[in-house]
């Protein structure tokens, strides 16, 4: 068809092919103000509010640098571009200012003219054609894109974050002591001793120097007590004590000097799952299956709070020294914010839709990070406000940690481990454990995970009974192992139109 046969045969089919366009609209005639931003604000207030839904249904298929002169015959197109082309070229001519959302929709023939050098100057803030599919007519639309919002066929507005470059890491050590599951890690502030608890019922104290080089000497000494698996360990800073909790309902605190317990904690009316010691006040805080979260005071052994409100097992806790100074993670998916003066619950976050297993938090910023089958979900403490996502580890995540160079670590029950950039979110290595010789396939899984206190070591309790220790690839480099933007890129422009 060519042109001659598209264009208007009279201005009569020039006003039906207006109304089409413009139909649901009302007058462009706006009153004159004294004031030119208010003139302009009311013309683009008019226009976005009745030709916005038009702009969301273009398709979006961009063009060269066309910019549609307005149709001679249509009187309301021809009012409404006059004030803008006129509001434009007022507003260039004075001192630059931030430039307004401007949003334009012209009817154009195709065999209308270009717009004039001097109207496309004063208009050049409007740089990008969309095309309008319409009946009988070839009609385009005009917009800004820097400030609409974009549809989802496009995404030039995504600001990809670049991640920062960390070295892989490989398996360096393999220690076979336990009997049963190795169930929790924790570390002594010295780096001089790590402690590891199993489902043997024993507590195994390591020389970590000794362990990293797998001498036959690093284990120090098996402390048994606990008529159930030991499912969480702690160091005190302060005091020469290490914490133990277990399913048997109990909780220790170890004397390291004499190797004997010195107290014990009642309450739990259930398994005790998690254990942690608040940073500054002698206080210690444990959870477990009857829902509740217990604050102790650790040499009275007095029960200083009861936390209560999930409705099923409190798998994960951490400990701050600001508020709030309390968080726990649930098996019911939620995860509660408590104020530990007042005893209650600050705030309780449900993104989650599975069972919430393990939390962390790294030194370096007051965020926290918690896991999930699901997904790992990135959160600013302070307040609870949900960060971003961390996809990609399709597991029941077990363990998680982080170091001081932001590296987290995720590892699930069937064995995988995933590592990323904290700060971005990219997944920058993907490995899985190998269950050591005699073990079945199905005992390949991760249920404790931590940094050494420089960082540079990871140690992972896993369930083939083994202790594993990890270390950074010394080889690697950007070279070698390089930042995979491609996919990076890929994965962000997917979570971005997800969102939309």
């Amino acid at each position: 068809m060519t042109d001659n046969q598209l264009a208007p045969k009279s201005a009569s089919s020039s006003r039906k092919r207006s109304r089409k366009l413009f139909h649901n609209c009302y007058d462009f005639t706006v009153d004159n103000h004294d004031n030119e931003s208010i003139q302009k604000a009311s013309v683009l207030r008019r226009f976005s509010h009745h030709y916005y839904p038009f702009l969301s249904q273009t398709n979006q298929q961009q063009q060269p640098d066309i910019l549609c002169e307005k149709s001679k015959t249509s009187n309301r197109t021809a009012r409404f571009v006059d004030e803008f082309l006129l509001l434009q070229k007022k507003e260039q001519q004075s001192p630059p200012q931030q430039q307004s959302t401007a949003v334009v929709a012209l009817a154009a023939s195709p065999n209308d003219s270009m717009v004039p050098p001097s109207s496309t100057a004063a208009a050049s803030a409007v740089t990008t054609v969309h095309s309008i599919p319409s009946q009988g007519t070839d009609s385009r639309i005009l917009v800004d894109p820097s400030n609409m919002r974009q549809n989802s066929h496009s995404f030039s507005s995504v600001s990809i974050p670049r991640p920062q470059w960390h070295a892989p890491w490989q398996l360096s050590t393999v220690i076979s002591s336990h009997l049963g599951w190795v169930r929790s890690i924790a570390f002594d502030p010295t780096n001089d001793m790590f402690a590891t608890g199993s489902a043997d019922r024993t507590i195994k104290i390591f020389d970590f120097a000794k362990a990293c080089v797998g001498a036959n000497d690093a284990l120090k000494i098996t402390l048994t007590g606990h008529i159930s698996p030991v499912r969480g360990l702690a160091f005190s800073p302060r005091h020469p004590y290490l914490f133990s909790a277990g399913e048997d309902k109990m909780v220790k605190c170890w004397d390291l000097e004499t190797n004997q317990v010195v107290r014990h904690y009642h309450g739990h009316l259930s398994g005790v799952f998690d254990l942690k010691l608040h940073p500054t006040l002698d206080l210690l805080v444990t959870g477990g299956r009857d829902a509740v979260a217990r604050v102790w005071d650790m040499r009275t052994k007095h029960q200083v709070h009861c936390l209560t409100g999930h409705d099923n097992t409190v798998g994960a806790i951490l400990t701050k020294s600001v508020d709030p100074q309390i968080i726990t993670g649930s098996y019911d998916s939620t995860i509660k914010l408590w104020d530990l003066a007042a005893g209650k619950c600050m705030t309780t976050l449900t993104h989650h839709k599975k069972a919430v297993r393990a939390l962390a938090q790294p030194s370096f910023e007051n965020t926290f990070l918690s896991g999930a089958a699901d997904v790992l979900k990135k959160w600013q403490a302070k307040e609870g406000r949900f960060i971003q996502n961390l996809s990609g580890h399709k597991a029941v995540i077990n363990a998680l940690a982080i170091n001081e160079d932001g590296v987290v670590v995720s590892g699930a029950d069937n064995g995988s481990m995933n590592f990323w950039d904290y700060k971005t979110g990219y997944c920058f290595q993907k490995t899985e454990t190998v269950a050591q010789p005699g073990s079945l396939d199905a005992e390949n899984g991760i249920y404790a995970a931590s940094f050494d206190m420089t960082g540079t070591r990871l140690v992972t309790g896993e369930a083939d009974k083994t202790i594993k220790i990890w270390k950074m690839n010394e080889d690697a480099s950007e070279l070698t192992h390089p930042i995979d933007m491609k996919g990076w890129r890929k994965k962000c422009l997917t979570e971005a139109r997800q969102r939309k």
